[in-house]
């Protein structure tokens, strides 16, 4: 590995910024030193009680027997750029935001755990299962696959704390909880409430974003609450791409002189960047208590309208309209809703009971616009310049029914059993485009939907669980879970998780983990169909599910098996310092992937079935594209997850100076392909997995990342500073399949700080930045990016790896307004 070079300018800058935070970081007061002593004395966080990870109530963060992070509203609120995945990723090393996305993934940005899919980690709204966006990411890298839920659809300003289960759960929670769980715990405050207001931007520019987000929380009557949260948030597109080799070429501007006259020649392929976004959310927690029940609500709404720019086309696609070519962009407008109801209490000797059901939906229209369909236009003399390429539609409605009690049998503490059903049933639905998005080749940049793309599709799922948490003698902690699950499109299957935790002191514990698996496919994965298409390239992404897979040799896909093994320590001291290793590995077979890109045409090599493929799902492309070809799932290889987590914390006083809280936490995480199955026979000569989509299973992501942080208080002063280490990073990239060139992002260190000064009780100012020295992945491979040149390869314009863990914008610096009342 090798440690990035740093520039001067930034050295300087931390040296300084050193010297200044020695100098500030030692500080007091009255106030400060009861968080302290809050903090030395078990920590807040520590003593917080959890609700995920156990069936058992009154368990305390310290004495949980899985590895377990929590998150307060303070640590979330003190990242500066105000979305939930990245409060998220900045402060849990083994969650890992997605900084950039192609096509439609531009517009739903994703984040994974523990290295895995997303779709591996189960996220739950106060304890209830969250539904998924309806977008689906299909291009190649690290997330392709991605359908998760969508966690910027939650307002920041709405959370009370997330508790991220970092193991195996599927026998506790669902069998696709094998990375871990995110629980966020929503406010239920019955007084008082916040209003903040942020604006920020990229340092090098682009990136504006302003944010207003409020909360407030009322009790309608003595024995109710109601906790409302509104946010509004507008974000700006970012360019940092390089020069389009085409629009330089001397042989094009001699056929399209008019190249010149573009505005903003020669930097005109805007593609990547980040895409312009206005996001609209809410959400409300409701109760009101009537003897031993309590009757309960959860609902989040959000609509967001996005824009991210396609590749640029050349002046003599329609020339006519487009004299000096054109931008295309895909435009998003997504509605997103979900409501809980339940009704919970105790009965019967001591039951505790809890009925919900909630439902969930997400709509997403796509539509194309500044575009035009060449063919309609040849063939007509017309073309709409805006189209409706059509709509992904994902609904989950799932309810459950869950008791639990305790019970004197006589050992050191009493045995809880907890029982629980759930029925769930989800549909995914691709509604067609507008039939001139659709003609022949379809709208540039991204075609409308095909009516043999379009449909809708759905299925059950039924699901029981039991769990005994039991301590057999005063210093041992067991719990034991099974759960049944019998989906209608995959049959059944029975996992199990054995958990144990033995203190040997109050100070020091072993706790360890085994679990086994199982994550159905979604339905996305199963029947998403669309084409993707550049300048010179047309790729179907082929349903596994369609009958034209079966001529690529894909018979649809199988669910993936599991098993995930723990062992780790948990250290306290009387001073207040912490300390948790957890050492994990996760072994899972008939893994989900995206296939590399299948060539039809174009390619070093390429295959017929491939064409036959495109030809029998109905698809039509552009006849002056040269690269044809296919992607698609499959269950074409197992993988092997192995890593480690460490977490310290600890708390100080410095008297005159203040206090400070430390913190460090660090994840080393590596995943290895073990098996890959032989590729289909009518896919010769080519396999079915390139090297560039197993880069992006074994090293497209750090494999480790240190964080260690500070937050200082004196008076109404605070600082909180971070210093995070991202291990080295790396993928292949190709042209066509033949020579693969390898991009590698170096050791990189970034830096958050934030000021912060209350002018008020009540009002606060908040300054700070999210990589405050403005650092920069390294490039692209020089090699690849000459090779693209020398081609006339739109694809020369993506100079930063898409795969950056902290992005590929640089520095964003920000400042806040906090009201709190």
């Amino acid at each position: 590995m090798r440690m990035k070079q740093l520039r001067g300018r930034n050295a300087a800058g931390r040296s300084m910024l050193t010297s200044t935070l020695a100098t500030i970081a030692l500080s007091p007061s009255a106030q400060a030193q009861e968080k302290l002593a809050a903090a030395v004395d078990g920590s807040a966080i520590l003593s917080e009680v959890l609700v995920t990870g156990t069936r058992r109530t009154g368990m305390a963060v310290a004495d949980s027997p899985a590895p377990i992070q929590v998150l307060d509203s303070d640590s979330l609120q003190r990242v500066g750029q105000p979305d939930l995945i990245q409060a998220m990723a900045q402060n849990v090393p083994s969650f890992t935001a997605q900084a950039f996305g192609g096509d439609t993934a531009a517009l739903t940005l994703s984040a994974k755990l523990r290295g895995l899919s997303p779709n591996h980690a189960l996220v739950l709204i106060d304890g209830k299962r969250r539904h998924t966006t309806a977008n689906l990411a299909v291009l190649g890298g690290p997330y392709q696959g991605a359908a998760a839920a969508d966690l910027n659809f939650i307002p920041v300003a709405a959370i009370e704390r997330i508790e991220v289960l970092q193991d195996g759960a599927a026998a506790q929670y669902g069998t696709d909880a094998i990375a871990g769980v995110i629980n966020i715990i929503l406010k239920k405050n019955v007084a008082g409430g916040s209003l903040t207001a942020t604006s920020g931007a990229y340092y090098d520019g682009g990136g504006d974003t302003v944010d207003v987000a409020g909360n407030t929380g009322f009790a309608p009557t003595a024995n109710s609450y109601f906790n409302l949260t509104a946010e509004s948030r507008y974000h700006d597109r970012s360019d940092r791409g390089g020069i389009d080799p085409r629009v330089v070429n001397p042989a094009n501007i001699a056929a399209m002189p008019t190249l010149l006259e573009a505005p903003g020649y020669p930097y005109l392929n805007r593609i990547q960047g980040d895409a312009r976004y206005n996001l609209n959310i809410a959400s409300f927690t409701a109760g009101v208590s009537f003897g031993d029940a309590e009757l309960y609500s959860v609902g989040t709404y959000g609509r967001k309208h996005a824009v991210a720019y396609e590749n640029y086309r050349m002046p003599n696609r329609i020339p006519d309209l487009y004299p000096h070519g054109f931008n295309p962009q895909e435009e998003s407008k997504e509605e997103d809703a979900a409501l809980t109801v339940g009704i919970k209490g105790r009965a019967f000797g001591g039951w505790h009971w809890d009925l919900a059901s909630s439902y969930g939906k997400d709509d997403v229209e796509i539509n194309t616009i500044n575009s035009g369909n060449v063919s309609l236009y040849n063939d007509t003399g017309f073309t709409p310049t805006d189209f409706h390429a059509g709509d992904f539609i994902a609904t989950q409605w799932t309810s459950t029914f869950d008791v639990s009690r305790d019970f004197d049998v006589g050992m050191a503490s009493p045995l809880n059993v907890a029982v629980g059903i759930e029925h769930r049933r989800e549909t995914y639905e691709v509604k067609p485009g507008d039939e001139a998005s659709r003609y022949k080749e379809g709208s540039q940049s991204y075609p409308g939907f095909a009516l043999t793309d379009a449909g809708k599709h759905d299925r059950d799922n039924k699901a029981i669980y039991v769990d005994f948490a039991l301590s057999p003698i005063e210093k041992l902690q067991l719990d034991i879970a099974g759960r049944y699950e019998d989906f209608s499109d995959f049959g059944d299957t029975t996992v199990g998780k054995l958990t144990g935790r033995y203190d040997f002191t109050p100070g020091f514990a072993v706790r360890g983990t085994f679990s086994t698996g199982f994550r159905a496919p979604t339905l996305a994965e199963e029947y998403y169909s669309a084409t993707n298409v550049g300048p010179t390239s047309a790729f179907v992404q082929l349903p596994p599910n369609a009958p034209a897979a079966s001529l690529v040799g894909v018979n649809g896909l199988k669910p993936e098996q599991a098993r995930n093994y723990s062992i780790g320590v948990v250290a306290r001291s009387e001073s207040g310092l912490t300390a948790t290793l957890d050492a994990y590995q996760i072994e899972i077979d008939d893994r989900v992937v995206g296939s590399g890109a299948l060539y039809g045409a174009g390619g070093a090599d390429n295959s017929q079935a491939v064409v036959d493929a495109i030809a029998a799902n109905g698809n039509v492309l552009d006849p002056t594209v040269t690269f044809i070809g296919i992607n698609i799932f499959s269950n074409g290889l197992d993988t092997r997850t192995r890593g480690a987590e460490l977490v310290v914390t600890y708390a100080d006083d410095y008297g005159v100076w203040g206090s400070v809280a430390w913190s460090l936490a660090a994840n080393y995480n590596d995943t290895e392909v073990t098996r890959i199955k032989p590729a289909p026979a009518q896919l010769a000569p080519q396999a079915l997995f390139d090297p560039a989509a197993i880069a992006d299973l074994e090293t497209a992501f750090p494999k480790y990342r240190v964080a260690l942080s500070a937050v200082w208080e004196l008076g109404r002063l605070s600082a909180s500073l971070k210093q995070t280490l991202y291990g080295e990073t790396s993928d292949l990239e190709s042209q066509d399949g033949g020579v693969y060139y390898k991009n590698e992002i170096g050791v990189t260190p970034i830096t958050d700080l934030e000021l912060a000064y209350r002018l008020t009780e009540t009002i606060k100012l908040s300054l700070g930045a999210n990589n405050l020295f403005n650092e920069y992945p390294d490039k692209k491979n020089s090699e690849l990016l000459a090779a693209y040149r020398a081609t006339n390869n739109n694809a020369a314009v993506a100079i930063y790896p898409s795969f950056s863990p902290f992005g590929i914008n640089g520095g964003y610096y920000y400042g806040k307004l906090s009201f709190n009342f």
